[in-house]
Parts: C-alpha cells; sequence; structure tokens
C-alpha cells in the first residue's frame, strides 16, 4: 500500500489493536477449547456460506455468418453433368450413385493430350510402312486366322446377315483388342467425363457420358462398364452410343453381352459396318501399281467432307476400275470389276505402296478415321482370309 497516497494511512490499524477487537467480539462459547476427537459440528457447504456472486452483464455476442463455399473446378462440373442426365431422363437413383463420387483423371489427360498428331496445317506425313509393320504382324494372322477357321458357320451366318467381308469384322476384332486381350480397364463413367471436363471435345464426350448412364439404366453392371482412356468399350471398341444402338446377340442366348461373347462382339462390329453403310460383295481395296508417269495433279479431289478432311484429302478422285486401268493402274493380285468405283491412295508416297479403295473402305474409316487404320484392318483382314 506505500506510496499509494496518504488518505489510506488514515485507516491503518496496529495488529493489536485488530485483535483487541476481535475477541471482544468473540461469544463466550466460542472461547471454550474443543475437544479434538469430537465430530465436527453440521455446517452448510462452503459455497452455502457465500454470498452470491452480482452476475455482470455479458456484451451480446452477434452470429458469425459465413457464405457458403461454391465448389470450383470438377466439382462444379459435375453439377453441370447432373443437370444434363436428369434433362435426359436419366434415373436420380443412377445420377446419385454415380456422378457424385466421380474424381478427374489426370492420367486419361495426359494420355489425351499425347497424342500424335502435330500442328492442324501441318504438311507432313508419316510413312505408313512402319505402322502397318506394327499392326499386321505374324501374332495377329496367325491368331486371326485360326480364329477364323474355327468360327467359320458362325461367320458365314454373319455373312449372309450384314453382307460384311467376316474377314474385315475378325481384323477389326484383332486390331481394337488383340481378339479380346486388351479392353481396357478404366471406369467409363470417370474417363468419360473427364474428357468432357477437358473441353477439347466437350459435346461429343458429354453425350457419350450421358450414354454411360442410360446403359446402367438399363442394366448393364457399373463395373462391366470399363475400357480404354478414350471410353471406348467390350470387344468392339464402341462408344456407350453405339453399345446402345448397334451392339449385337451373335451367339443366340438373347443378351448383346460385348464384354463376355466374342460371337456377340463380332455380331456388334457386323452390324456397325453394315450400318455405315458396307456394299455386299465388295471388297475393300487392292494394291496396285501406279506408273510413274501418271499425272496425279490432275486426280485431285474437289469433294470436301464433312468429317476427316485430313484424312480424305490423301484419295484421288474417284474413277472406275476400267478408267483406272487405263491410266495404267494395274492390280498386284485380286482385282475388281470393271464398273467398281475406286480412289487411289498412296500412302508412303509416289513410287511406294498404293491400293484402290472401294466404298467399303470409307465404312472402315467411320469406325476411326485414319487411312493407317483403315489401310491396316483391310490387309490384316486379307492375310486372315489367306490363313498366312
Amino acid at each position: 500500500m506505500e506510496g499509494e497516497g496518504s488518505g489510506k494511512v488514515a485507516f491503518r490499524w496496529s495488529s493489536s489493536l485488530v485483535c483487541l477487537a476481535a475477541l471482544a467480539l468473540t461469544p463466550a462459547s466460542a472461547m471454550q477449547e474443543r475437544d479434538p476427537l469430537a465430530p465436527l459440528p453440521d455446517r452448510p457447504p462452503a459455497s452455502a456460506q457465500r454470498a452470491a456472486p452480482v452476475p455482470v452483464a455479458q456484451p451480446m455476442l452477434q452470429p458469425v455468418v459465413t457464405a457458403p463455399t461454391q465448389p470450383s473446378g470438377f466439382e462444379a462440373y459435375k453439377q453441370r453433368l447432373i443437370a444434363a442426365a436428369r434433362t435426359a431422363g436419366v434415373r436420380e437413383a443412377t445420377i446419385q450413385a454415380v456422378i457424385p463420387a466421380l474424381r478427374q483423371n489426370a492420367r486419361v489427360i495426359a494420355l489425351d493430350r499425347a497424342q500424335p498428331g502435330g500442328p492442324p496445317n501441318s504438311s507432313y506425313i508419316p510413312p505408313f510402312a512402319p505402322y502397318r509393320a506394327e499392326h499386321v504382324t505374324t501374332d495377329l494372322i496367325t491368331r486371326g486366322a485360326a480364329r477364323f477357321r474355327s468360327y467359320a458357320p458362325q461367320l458365314a451366318w454373319l455373312e449372309q446377315r450384314f453382307g460384311v467381308e467376316p474377314q474385315v469384322v475378325m481384323a477389326i476384332f484383332g486390331h481394337e483388342t488383340s481378339y479380346g486381350r486388351i479392353t481396357g480397364n478404366f471406369d467409363l463413367a470417370e474417363v468419360l467425363a473427364t474428357l468432357a471436363y477437358e473441353g477439347r471435345r466437350r459435346q461429343f464426350f458429354e453425350e457419350e457420358f450421358i450414354a454411360s448412364l442410360r446403359l446402367l439404366d438399363r442394366g448393364t453392371p457399373r463395373e462391366r462398364l470399363k475400357g480404354s482412356w478414350a471410353g471406348a468399350t467390350g470387344y468392339p471398341q464402341f462408344m456407350p452410343s453405339n453399345v446402345l444402338r448397334l451392339a449385337t446377340d451373335g451367339d443366340g442366348d438373347g443378351t448383346a453381352n460385348i464384354w463376355g461373347s466374342e460371337m456377340d462382339g463380332l455380331a456388334s462390329i457386323a452390324a456397325y459396318l453394315q450400318d455405315a453403310g458396307w456394299k455386299r460383295g465388295v471388297h475393300w481395296g487392292i494394291p496396285v501399281s501406279v506408273p510413274a508417269a501418271l499425272d496425279r495433279s490432275a486426280l485431285r479431289t474437289t469433294l470436301v467432307p464433312p468429317r476427316c478432311p485430313q484424312v480424305f484429302k490423301r484419295h484421288s478422285r474417284w474413277l472406275t476400275m476400267r478408267e483406272w486401268r487405263s491410266l495404267g493402274v494395274q492390280p498386284t493380285g485380286q482385282s475388281l470389276p470393271d464398273t467398281e468405283m475406286a480412289t487411289l491412295i498412296e500412302p508412303d508416297g509416289s513410287q511406294a505402296t498404293a491400293y484402290l479403295l472401294t466404298g467399303n473402305y470409307r465404312a472402315i474409316l467411320d469406325y476411326n478415321c485414319s487411312n493407317f487404320y483403315a489401310l491396316s484392318v483391310g490387309l490384316l483382314a486379307d492375310r486372315i482370309a489367306a490363313g498366312r
């Protein structure tokens, strides 16, 4: 208390005076000595002996209101997919079972961006020969020929039903999945949602995503919907919309199981080619020799196709087989009827391999719009049919 002002000094008491005052106020009974072994008298609890504290007013706390966190990126995009699925009439149970748990697949995006193809206006065209060597192999020929023989009655039935050369059907099966060995293990819904979100072909992949939900609505188990990183599934490597539209029962059991039945897969490929415009009884194309003096500039096409313009740009204009012969273009093996229309392609440049292609080659291009793909399918088909 020292140093806090003279006004407080006047109220100090000496210790002796305080003791005397306390004795004067103590009852006599309290002055008697207590037996240390006697029980203590009953007393109220200490809390009851103290005066109740005076409540202190507390300031009223205002609730802290925070704005809800809005989803962003892929999480926000999933709301778009939910809305699109509802608009398309997909069952709500299917929507809730699939879309909320979807995750963006970084591996799919990396694979998509790593696809070959150079600048859009690049004039560089890689040679076909290395691609052919990789996709028309002795192994694919041997295994394809063995299946071609073992499925002979079924393939004859497919040819009668769809009008498609069965060796081409078998070659596509081999090219796409190595005869069922490699069909892909990516979750189809996740792949399609990821590719749609990436945005390079958003409308296409959104439609295919909705088609995958329709497959689930139709009873296809989710675990069956596995496929490639590009969204293709089953033995034919169909996109989901094509599964809905063209999957075909080829083994006669009443279901079109393109994931478990090779004959269903082959029948579905044949159905696809027929739908793409395959003409019955016409071969896909033939290898030819071309004279060095052929005026190729006079044979350039003026047609502008609605899709894959760079692919069709490599084809000449259409002439009959008779007209090609008159220009010195000669088959090196199998020929075509004189009245059959064909277009010329030289995939390795002049003075190298050359082929005359019929309209059925374009049906193969519809399956995969690449000249290298379609040529290798046709050449593998010829080797399968020959058994070597």
